[in-house]
């Protein structure tokens, strides 16, 4: 194990953990997984022999041999226990939602700045294929001067979430605060703060507490509008990336593969790891002087967390800034926690 590895504690070992996490630390080149929070069952062990198994956030935290640890439990939690593993003298990776509003989150970052350590917010979907290959288009100036995008992630599920702090009325809870993150940074990392936003939300399942479907409309210089929308009631998918310039537009259904991967057990260093299948391309529609279509199929680039985790290592251990930014997460929050919009 080399000196340098960073020794990284996770504090829970549900879905999240398994999949998005430990995967990733467990690589052993830059990160040497020491500890998990397992409170009912053990099931890390099975997997990783040598990780150590705490019954509590605090047993971990305790560990002085621990120098980084990946907040991952219930939303509601994240601005406690990032708290209390900053003051432990950890630098922390905390996942989305980072916290319930703007205020907590500025004053986490301020705290990390107190204790000397780092703060890192995990909005793992800005290296989706997909999104990356939105990106690609966006940079490349492809369509010409930006009218609109739509970005969407759209699911069907009626029955209510097994975790029941997603159902509960509380702070970071409903489908806004569950999707909206990832779509709102993803938009947030191309084009930066908008000038304008509108937030709407609705409930329609029988019996919720809390939202299912949500649209923010954000308006940027120029005219250019993006519209997010969050549903967990679309039974037919719309594509997850829709934009339009003057001069065409670019269709990308959702489709990276990494989650699913990884929790079919393949491993982040697998060479198959992150490539699409055949089929999702996106399409490029241009619009020539004439007026002809000239259509353009592109295969999005790979999908890889391997990169996220990358940054966390080179903030970590070399000072490089980390990509996600604490503004881009206070522009977030600021967003998400706005009055919603209850018509004319």
């Amino acid at each position: 194990m080399s000196k340098k590895s960073v020794v990284t504690g996770i504090l829970s070992y549900g879905m999240s953990g398994r999949v998005f996490h430990a995967p990733f630390i467990h690589q052993k080149s830059r990160f040497e997984l020491r500890a998990v929070v397992e409170r009912h069952e053990k099931r890390a062990q099975r997997r990783y022999p040598d990780v150590i198994s705490y019954d509590s956030v605090d047993e971990l935290l305790n560990d002085d041999k621990i120098e980084f640890v990946i907040v991952n439990t219930p939303n509601d939690t994240h601005v406690d226990y990032a708290t209390k593993a900053l003051k432990a003298g950890k630098h922390i990776l905390v996942e989305k939602p980072f916290a319930p509003n703007a205020e907590d989150a500025r004053k986490l970052f301020e705290l990390g700045k107190a204790v000397n350590r780092y703060v890192m917010v995990f909005q793992n979907r800005r290296w989706d294929s997909d999104f990356k290959l939105l990106k690609r288009v966006v940079e490349r100036e492809t369509l010409g001067e930006l009218i609109e995008l739509h970005v969407r992630f759209d699911r069907y599920r009626m029955e209510k979430s097994p975790k029941i702090f997603k159902e509960r009325k509380i702070p970071g809870s409903g489908v806004l605060y569950d999707l909206g993150p990832h779509l709102l940074d993803q938009v947030i990392s191309l084009f930066g703060k908008p000038e304008k936003s509108l937030k709407i939300l609705a409930t329609h399942r029988p019996g919720s507490e809390v939202d299912d479907f949500s649209t923010l409309v954000l308006s940027y210089p120029k005219g250019f509008t993006v519209f997010i929308h969050a549903s967990l009631l679309v039974a037919n998918p719309l594509p997850a990336y829709v934009l339009h310039g003057v001069r065409g537009s670019f269709h990308k259904v959702r489709a990276d593969v990494q989650e699913d991967q990884l929790q079919a057990g393949l491993s982040p260093k697998d060479p198959q790891y992150g490539i699409e299948p055949v089929g999702k391309e996106g399409l490029i529609t241009l619009v020539k002087p004439n007026g002809d279509r000239e259509l353009r199929y592109r295969e999005a680039l790979k999908g890889d967390y391997n990169d996220l985790f990358n940054a966390v290592y080179a903030q970590i251990r070399k000072e490089e800034p980390f990509p996600v930014k604490s503004e881009e997460i206070l522009w977030q929050l600021e967003i998400l926690e706005q009055p919603t919009w209850n018509g004319i």
